[in-house]
């Protein structure tokens, strides 16, 4: 039975933002929240990007950047282990042939 959403306070650049979140989801967006407030405020401690809009934009950008190499990265890994299991099928096809 879907849990109904509770309210979650979260702070992100010194700000406090009331979110709704279903209860079983709250650890994940707390960790979530963490995570978007450090980045953020690396970009603003870089000094580069003023405004917290902006700093919200690039922090996105970063994050969706990451996110995406990182399943680049696994479709890469999922391929070249299905070419070695490919392999060792053939191999081991080959050995029980002979």
């Amino acid at each position: 039975m879907p849990q109904h959403p509770t309210t979650v306070e979260v702070k992100i650049l010194d700000k406090e933002y009331l979110v709704a979140c279903p209860e079983e989801q709250q650890n994940a967006l707390l960790q979530a929240a963490r995570h978007l407030d450090i980045k953020m405020r690396e970009i603003r401690s870089s000094g580069k990007v003023f405004g917290t809009e902006r700093i919200a934009v690039m922090a996105a950008l970063n994050i969706t950047h990451d996110f995406l190499e990182r399943d680049t990265m696994s479709g890469a890994a999922s391929s070249i282990l299905n070419a070695m299991d490919e392999k060792l099928d053939t191999a081991l096809g080959e050995s029980s042939g002979n």
